[in-house]
């Protein structure tokens, strides 16, 4: 949205609305600025939700398992997990075939793995990227 439009949205004018989104800005409210891709129009129409168990939950095990999965170019987020999963990745692929390729050659090759499950998700139905209110 432009600057114009959102000190219009607020009421303000556009001198202190800039100032305040200044702010938010510096004090790291908003961590940066991105465009929403979609993944199929961009040839990656798979998501799995893969849960990861590590046989270890150490911390230097489980900060080494980030420091590689962060490399996979496949894995679009991944989180620390609580409860039975220590990790869950969410992974975008062109295609099943890719999947499989990238459980053999990357994933399942990380030492310390107990369980991996993976789950396709058919439709993405909620994508906000706001907080609530």
């Amino acid at each position: 949205m432009a600057l114009v439009q959102l000190a219009e949205r607020v009421g303000l004018s556009s001198t202190p609305c800039k100032r305040r989104l200044e702010r938010l800005e510096q004090s790291g409210l908003i961590a940066g600025y991105t465009a929403l891709i979609d993944r199929k129009a961009a040839g990656f129409p798979i998501t799995a939700l893969v849960s990861v168990e590590l046989e270890r939950q150490d911390a230097e095990r489980v900060a080494e398992f980030q420091r590689q999965v962060a490399l996979f170019d496949e894995v679009v987020t991944g989180n620390l997990m609580t409860g039975a999963h220590d990790f869950l990745l969410e992974v975008a692929v062109e295609s099943l075939e890719e999947f499989e390729s990238f459980l053999q050659t990357k994933l399942m090759r990380l030492p310390g793995l107990r369980v991996v499950r993976s789950r396709f998700a058919l439709r993405q139905f909620i994508n906000r990227s706001r907080i609530p209110y």
